[in-house]
């Protein structure tokens, strides 16, 4: 009898400790018990970042072949675990930009841009492909014939076929979504004067998700542009798509940047800004979301905004007052923004599918070098060591 009855009780405590595991395992994963955004806001929307080649692939040789943006070593492998661990989308910073990927007619280079989607597939995150048409970082023989002619219309609407065509359809499956159009609008609302409007208008910009809904029927197409808080801006591009979203151009949804400058937020300007600008486009019918988002906190002496990466200014020691670290003052004011601008998107989830961060860790954050290089800014949610910082917490807490 004593020893069925040993037999019951550990029977029993066994079964205890089987549901204490599961009940433990439960509260990891759900939002309550959440220790990353990604699980914590996995029913509001998508948490992604941006990744560089070398945070993809050590590599010795430090090829720096092309344009980049933020800190360049031979080996941030070691951020891969963190990038998996707290985001679900990743996005290529670089390397899958029309100069990296098409730096000739005719030649294509996708070994960067390979490794990369590999990897975050085989880590079971999605992918979005950053971008098909750009006025920047585009290879310099794309809107020239060999004479140095601007080429005709038709040319130009062929190559952005063959170009469009091509890459997305070697991606086909891999990749979940593209940016297919980027920056195409000024500030104030109107086109911007790029050689893609100077040759064929703005009916480049339909004819770009004509060209990647043919070469995938299946994959997400979005447009994307920066100071998407502005008012003129924002119903600007949406003035724009309006139509040709009702004549049933294949648009997802419309993506707004956010490199957002601490000090232009007084009274929480910037976020009431973005507050009607999630309207703006939920009018449309489609979704937005958040695709480069960051937070200089340094002097914005020259009142620049966006992120168009020709504004360059001159360095000065008084515009780079946080060298040796962040004070706990301006610490304390970009923990609140984040808390605040977070607290403002909950309130329009339903209209955001994604809230993806550009650059992984302060480090290696373009923030530093743009548009005055060689400052240190603190314009991520992680540490110059990959390590979280504390008002993650906080934003987590937002939904426990």
């Amino acid at each position: 009898m004593a020893k069925i009855i040993s037999i019951i009780s550990s029977t029993s405590i066994i079964s205890v400790l089987r549901m204490s595991l599961a009940v433990a395992l439960l509260a990891l994963s759900s939002p309550a018990g959440a220790q990353t955004l990604k699980d914590a806001y996995r029913d509001y929307w998508y948490t992604g970042v941006s990744v560089n080649q070398w945070q993809v692939a050590a590599d010795p040789a430090g090829r720096n072949d092309h344009d980049v943006t933020g800190q360049v070593s031979n080996d941030q492998t070691a951020d891969w675990a963190v990038i998996e661990k707290n985001f679900n989308w990743v996005v290529a910073e670089n390397c899958m930009k029309c100069e990296v990927i098409h730096p000739q007619e005719g030649v294509y280079d996708f070994t960067l841009a390979d490794q990369f989607v590999d990897k975050a597939k085989a880590a079971g995150m999605k992918v979005l492909g950053h971008c098909l048409i750009w006025h920047s970082q585009c290879a310099p023989w794309f809107h020239f014939d060999k004479d140095g002619n601007r080429v005709s219309p038709e040319v130009l609407k062929k190559r952005m076929r063959e170009h469009i065509t091509t890459i997305v359809s070697h991606f086909k499956g891999r990749v979940d979504a593209w940016d297919v159009v980027n920056e195409a609008f000024e500030d104030d609302g109107t086109p911007r004067q790029s050689l893609f409007y100077q040759i064929l208008g703005t009916d480049y910009i339909p004819l770009a998700f004509q060209y990647a809904h043919e070469a995938d029927p299946n994959v997400q197409l979005y447009y994307n542009d920066f100071s998407m808080n502005k008012p003129t801006k924002v119903e600007g591009v949406a003035r724009f798509f309006r139509p040709l979203i009702q004549q049933g151009l294949p648009v997802t949804a419309i993506g707004m940047q956010g490199h957002i400058i601490l000090e232009d937020n007084v009274d929480n300007a910037v976020i009431h800004q973005y507050e009607h600008s999630i309207e703006t486009i939920a009018a449309l019918g489609v979704p937005t979301f958040f695709s480069e988002l960051d937070l200089s906190v340094l002097p914005n002496p020259f009142g620049f905004s966006g992120a168009n990466i020709s504004d360059k200014f001159a360095y000065r020691p008084e515009f780079d007052p946080f060298k040796k670290g962040l004070s706990k003052a301006k610490e304390a004011e970009a923990e609140q923004f984040w808390v605040d601008f977070y607290k403002m998107l909950l309130h329009h989830h339903q209209d955001i599918i994604r809230v993806n961060f550009w650059c992984l860790n302060d480090g290696n954050s373009w923030r530093n070098d743009f548009p005055i290089k060689g400052r240190t800014d603190y314009a991520t949610l992680f540490d110059r060591q990959s390590r979280p910082k504390a008002v993650i917490e906080k934003l987590i807490e937002l939904v426990k």
